[in-house]
C-alpha cells in the first residue's frame, strides 16, 4: 500500500502540470521536454481478439475478489442499499506517466496501482450495481496530451481500440435487455464519447442506456452530442441523456483550459468554444443552475495516505458559470492534486460523491419506469458469474 501511495503522489504532481489538457506552469517547450514520450509512435498489433475473457484484463469485473477496488465503500453508508439493476462500464483516466512509450504496457506496474486507486475513488459511486466492468487498456501517456500530430492520433487510436473491444465484450457478456451506465474521467471520459459515437448512437443500444457520465472532459452541445446520439439530462431523473461537467473553485483561471480547445477537435472535427460545452450541475443533476452546499449529499475527502475517504456532508455547493465551468465556491481543502488555476479536476467526481450516487439510482428508476419496471435477464455467459 505504500508504493501505491507514492505512485498516486507521483502523476498526482504530474497532473498537477498537466491537468488532462495543455495545462502549465512552465513553458511549452520545457514542459514537452519533460513529459512528451520519447522517439515516434510505434505501431502494435491489437490485441487477441478474446483477450477480454481472461478476468486479468479488468480491474473491475463481476466475479473478482472482495479486493475489487471500484467496491470500496465509505463506512457511514448504509448497509441495506437495493442493488442496482444496471450493468456499469467504467474507463479510468490516465495514470501512466512515463516517456518510454505513447502507450501504456498493460504490465505497467505503477500504471496499473494508478488505475486501481482512480477506480477505487472514481468508479466507487456506481458501485450499487451488481455488474462493474473497469478494463485495462493499452491507455495514451499523459505526455500524448502536450503535443498534436500523428503520433497523438495513433496513441489514442490505439486506446479507443482496446476499449472498444473491452466494450463488445461488455455487451455480448451482459443480458439484452440489461440497462446500462457508461461513465467515465478525463482520458476515459474521451473514448466514451467516441464509443457512444460509433458503438451506440443508431443502434438498439441506445435505448439501453440509463446515462453517460462524461466527467472531467469537455462535451460540445451542438458538436459532440449529435453524433453521441444521447441528449443532455435536462432533468434528475430523466434517463438516456449525457453529463459533462469541469470543477474550478473560484477565482477560477482556465485561461489554459479555453486555450487547449482550439487545439481539441470535437467529434465533428471542428473546435469546442466554451460558450458550446455542456455544464451539468451534478447536484441539481440538470443543465446549469446553483445548489448551495447544503444541498451536497456528500463529498469523499481523501484521507492522508489515500487509501480511503470520509463523506463529508454540504462541503462545496455548485453553480454552472458564464463560460460553463461547474463553479464550487472558495477553495475546500480536498489534498495535494488541485490543479492550476483553482482546477479540481482530479475531483471532480468526488466532490459530488454522493449526489452521483442518487443521480444513478434515479435515472436506473426513471429507465425502468419508462421501460416496464422488467427485472433483466441473467448475464449471457458463465464468465461473468
Amino acid at each position: 500500500m505504500v508504493r501505491k501511495f507514492l505512485y498516486f503522489i507521483a502523476f498526482c504532481i504530474v497532473l498537477v502540470i498537466i491537468a488532462g489538457f495543455v495545462l502549465t506552469i512552465w513553458s511549452k517547450e520545457l514542459t514537452e521536454l519533460a513529459f512528451t514520450p520519447k522517439g515516434d509512435f510505434v505501431a502494435q498489433d491489437p490485441l487477441a481478439g478474446n483477450a477480454y475473457e481472461d478476468p486479468a484484463m479488468w480491474i473491475s469485473r463481476p466475479g473478482n475478489s472482495s479486493s475489487d477496488p471500484a467496491r470500496w465503500r465509505p463506512d457511514s453508508l448504509p448497509k441495506n442499499e437495493a442493488p442496482a439493476r444496471s450493468a456499469v462500464f467504467f474507463v479510468h483516466p490516465t495514470s501512466y506517466l512515463a516517456r518510454d512509450a505513447w502507450n501504456a504496457p498493460l504490465d505497467d506496474e505503477s500504471a496499473n496501482s494508478g488505475a486501481e486507486l482512480f477506480v477505487r475513488g472514481l468508479a466507487s459511486p456506481f458501485n450499487r450495481s451488481i455488474e462493474i466492468w473497469a478494463p485495462r487498456y493499452r491507455q495514451a501517456a499523459v505526455g500524448a496530451f502536450l503535443a498534436s500530430g500523428e503520433n497523438t492520433t495513433n496513441a489514442f487510436d490505439l486506446a479507443y481500440n482496446d476499449l472498444a473491444q473491452a466494450f463488445d465484450y461488455f455487451i455480448a457478456t451482459t443480458g439484452k435487455d440489461v440497462p446500462i451506465v457508461l461513465a467515465g474521467h478525463s482520458q476515459g471520459a474521451l473514448h466514451l464519447k467516441r464509443l457512444l459515437a460509433e458503438k451506440v448512437a443508431g443502434t438498439p443500444l441506445a435505448d439501453r442506456v440509463v446515462a453517460a457520465y462524461i466527467a472531467g472532459w469537455p462535451v460540445s452541445m451542438e458538436r459532440d452530442l449529435p453524433a453521441m446520439g444521447l441528449p443532455a439530462c435536462a432533468t434528475d431523473s430523466q434517463s438516456g441523456c449525457v453529463l459533462s461537467w469541469q470543477s474550478y473553485a473560484e477565482p477560477a483561471d482556465a485561461e489554459q483550459l479555453f486555450d487547449a480547445y482550439e487545439r481539441g477537435p470535437t467529434l465533428d472535427g471542428k473546435p469546442l468554444t466554451k460558450a458550446d460545452t455542456l455544464c451539468t450541475n451534478p447536484i441539481l443533476g440538470t443543465v446549469g443552475g446553483e445548489a448551495p452546499a447544503s444541498d451536497n449529499l456528500g463529498t469523499l475527502v481523501p484521507n492522508g495516505n489515500f487509501t480511503g475517504g470520509e463523506i463529508v456532508v454540504g462541503a462545496v455547493p455548485a453553480r454552472c458559470g458564464e463560460d460553463n465551468l461547474l463553479l464550487i465556491g472558495d477553495p475546500p481543502e480536498m489534498g495535494n492534486a488541485v490543479l492550476p488555476g483553482n482546477n479540481y479536476h482530479v475531483y471532480d467526481i468526488p466532490l459530488f460523491w454522493m449526489n452521483v450516487r442518487q443521480d444513478f439510482a434515479k435515472r436506473e428508476a426513471g429507465w425502468l419506469k419508462t421501460h416496464g419496471g422488467a427485472a433483466p435477464s441473467a448475464p449471457a455467459t458463465a464468465e461473468a458469474q
